[in-house]
């Protein structure tokens, strides 16, 4: 999906809150380093700001460790001279008087029509304080904010938060972050989806039996405890990512490739969902997670969710969407399963091979690599009629252009310096989404055992029965000859 944003924008001022945090270190700077390089990015000046007492010196050291490491390329030693002049460094203790200096400082270097984008790296209790020390440091005009999840643990919250937010910024200033849908696979639903006769007329409940949104992680919690044991696998992910996604591949054709017209469709997704119903959720827990170090002994927190959600509009009425993710699993996916409808009678023979590897299925892999796949039954070579299951495949990698490629926070933060609010989420559909969960946060199913390395508990076959999870799968890519 091409962006709506201008191939040029204002020269911008970047402050980066959580400077020395492992976010910024592995994804924003490496990214803001390969936006310098770029033709596409306008003249940035960075300033980086923690709770970190440190010099710009030492800053700059972090970065160029945080790029040796991270940065998708080696960097040359000129490369890194002309990146390190644009980066400087304020202690966030200094208060917001000195914030305000710096900021001045670096955009008086750029000119008058100098913006500022503020990206907020932040734990969500210090969010709030960081938006006020904006406001005193008289850094809100003419400037955009990137704020990071959670938005909210519940519609409660979710609403404070953002009538907080609110009262510094206008929600067309507020870019709430989600770095799923700033991958080129996740755009590339919209385009497969509205710019094909072939899938278009066939995306409705007619044809299409049920989707998977599938994203196990084999990650652990790797010193998170404090942050996951009062969030949970759904306030993680299923809110803030799969639901977005779910909100992609079942909205109605917008108007015009334009933000607003986007994050309408998508808010109708989410006004159309039907609440959660806590009898169709499978909740699980790892075993050993409870002896994990700030994890209570008698912890419900789950570290895997399953649920079905359904979509209660003409075009989606009676299909069921199953979503699935979790930590410590078998292995690491951003799968996408849309399963089309058998046909209602078979000429075929029993024994023939029709249907026995299950109807025919679209996938989108939302990896990095990106890859479509379309499976459909034909003849096997040679005498009689058995039937196999072949697919058409199509991978990133084979297209010309793969080195155009951005990577998500990259691609989000250029958005949010030409001002371009598609890919990101609104304060309406993040209450609406709150609203749909409130069932199931009130009445939580119990938490169920899994081992690690597993697809999580027995009690996801149940939640999908008849149908069958596709993960795991035999499913071979092929290679790029």
């Amino acid at each position: 999906m091409p962006s709506t944003a201008p191939a040029v924008t204002d020269p911008h001022v970047v402050v980066l809150f959580g400077a020395t945090g492992d976010l910024a270190r592995r994804k924003l700077i490496p990214g803001m380093f390969h936006l310098s390089l770029s033709k596409l990015a306008p003249d940035i000046r960075i300033v980086g700001t923690s709770l970190d007492d440190i010099d710009t010196e030492r800053f700059r050291e972090v970065a160029k460790a945080a790029c040796d490491e991270h940065a998708r390329r080696k960097i040359t030693d000129e490369e890194w001279a002309a990146f390190e002049e644009k980066i400087c460094y304020v202690p966030q203790g200094e208060g917001p008087a000195a914030l305000s200096a710096v900021v001045q400082e670096q955009a008086n270097k750029l000119g008058n029509d100098a913006r500022m984008l503020h990206y907020l790296s932040v734990p969500p209790k210090a969010a709030i304080p960081v938006l006020h020390m904006l406001e005193e440091a008289g850094l809100v005009k003419h400037s955009r904010i990137i704020m990071e999840k959670p938005f909210g643990t519940d519609l409660e919250s979710a609403k404070a938060l953002n009538a907080a937010i609110h009262e510094v910024y206008a929600e067309e200033q507020v870019f709430r972050i989600d770095h799923f849908l700033g991958k080129e696979a996740a755009q590339n639903i919209l385009a497969f989806r509205f710019a094909n006769g072939l899938f278009e007329p066939i995306w409705n409940r007619n044809f299409i039996e049920h989707i998977q949104i599938d994203v196990p992680e084999k990650l652990t919690l790797e010193g998170r405890a404090a942050f996951y044991e009062p969030t949970g696998a759904f306030k993680d992910m299923v809110v803030t990512h799969l639901f977005q996604i779910l909100a992609f591949m079942a909205m109605e054709p917008p108007t015009e490739l334009a933000p607003a017209a986007i994050g309408e469709e998508k808010n109708k997704v989410f006004r159309s969902m039907e609440l959660l119903d806590p009898a169709n959720v499978v909740r699980g827990q790892v075993r050993g997670y409870r002896e994990e170090p700030g994890v209570s002994p008698e912890s419900d927190t789950e570290t895997f969710i399953a649920l079905k959600a359904e979509i209660d509009n003409w075009r989606w009425a009676g299909v069921p969407f199953y979503l699935r993710t979790g930590k410590y699993l078998a292995d690491g996916q951003r799968i996408i399963s849309i399963a089309f409808r058998e046909p209602p009678a078979s000429m075929f023979p029993p024994g023939s091979g029709v249907g026995s590897h299950g109807p025919n299925h679209l996938t989108f892999d939302l990896a990095d690599a990106s890859k479509m796949s379309l499976s459909f039954y034909g003849k096997r070579p040679g005498p009689g009629m058995k039937l196999d299951k072949l697919s058409l495949q199509f991978a990133m990698q084979e297209t010309e252009r793969v080195g155009d490629v951005l990577e998500a926070y990259e691609r989000l933060i250029l958005d949010a310096m030409h001002g371009d609010h598609t890919l990101f989420t609104t304060s309406a559909g993040i209450e609406r989404l709150w609203e749909v969960s409130q069932p199931l946060l009130d009445d939580p199913p119990p938490v169920r055992g899994y081992d690690p390395g597993s697809w999580g508990p027995n009690a996801i076959h149940q939640l999908i029965a008849p149908r069958a999870w596709r993960l795991p799968f035999e499913r071979v890519w092929r290679a790029k000859k």
